[in-house]
């Protein structure tokens, strides 16, 4: 394919689910909002006057990038898993993309993209919500590494909802990834607390969680505080990325999970 259809193929796979998005926008983007400020009222308001602060800073302001965080995993991850699930079962879209001559890394691409785009709006949407309860407290240290961060985290978990969209064969296998996995990761990912709070066994388990390399990543943007060292937070991000990337080409391009 040439360039420009290359670019056709991308662009009308990321307009559909860009149109649906916005279609359907109570279920695409509300939920997550209202999750926000849920957790925004108990963790910040409530618990955060008898906790104080966390590494020297006050604990709403703390949390405001592990929620941001939070809410683009769970996003971009339901968004490409649903999205490819139902054009598989429900729509049979997939099987006219894949006689198409479109390759295999622009399907991984276009699918993916949408995933990205809603992970960041809502991302977006948190953020803004946070400024209701930190006022104008919560800094900016680095708009790359946030938008950064932002992207490719957004880019890693719709890849790995693209796995499990792929594998799916049926709506609770679409549910009991996020159920069972994600939940407790995205949890025990240092969003409420800093790793230096817990005791050594319980660090140790921290420290072999992915996604704790990606919030302390995102906070270091805001704050400029983090538990370990950024490089090693971007190694990991990027490593999930080429990862992910690489078995989503392989099963596009041999079909697995894809037959019937």
């Amino acid at each position: 394919m040439r360039p420009y259809q290359l670019w056709i193929s991308f662009y009308t796979m990321l307009r559909k689910d860009i149109v649906r998005m916005f279609r359907i926008w109570v279920q695409t983007f509300l939920p997550s909002v209202i999750t926000s400020v849920l957790y925004f009222t108990i963790f910040g308001t409530v618990l955060g006057s008898r906790i104080g602060e966390m590494q020297g800073v006050d604990y709403m302001t703390f949390v405001v990038p592990g929620l941001v965080m939070l809410a683009i995993v769970t996003t971009s991850y339901a968004n490409t898993s649903f999205m490819f699930f139902a054009s598989k079962f429900f729509a049979r879209s997939v099987d006219e993309i894949l006689v198409s001559p479109t390759p295999p890394w622009l399907l991984v691409g276009g699918f993916a993209a949408g995933g990205v785009v809603r992970g960041v709006l809502v991302g977006a949407l948190v953020l803004i919500v946070s400024v209701f309860f930190t006022g104008l407290s919560l800094s900016i240290h680095n708009v790359l590494v946030i938008f950064g961060f932002a992207i490719l985290t957004a880019l890693v978990f719709a890849l790995a909802g693209l796995v499990n969209g792929i594998y799916a064969k049926s709506i609770d296998g679409i549910n009991i990834v996020p159920t069972f996995i994600l939940t407790p990761l995205v949890y025990l990912g240092g969003i409420f607390y800093s790793v230096h709070n817990l005791p050594d066994w319980w660090q140790a388990i921290t420290y072999a969680n992915p996604l704790f390399y990606l919030v302390n990543g995102f906070r270091y943007g805001f704050l400029g505080i983090t538990d370990i060292p950024l490089s090693v937070s971007l190694a990991v991000l990027l490593g999930m990325t080429a990862l992910l990337a690489t078995v989503n080409w392989y099963f596009i391009r041999t079909g697995l999970g894809l037959r019937q």
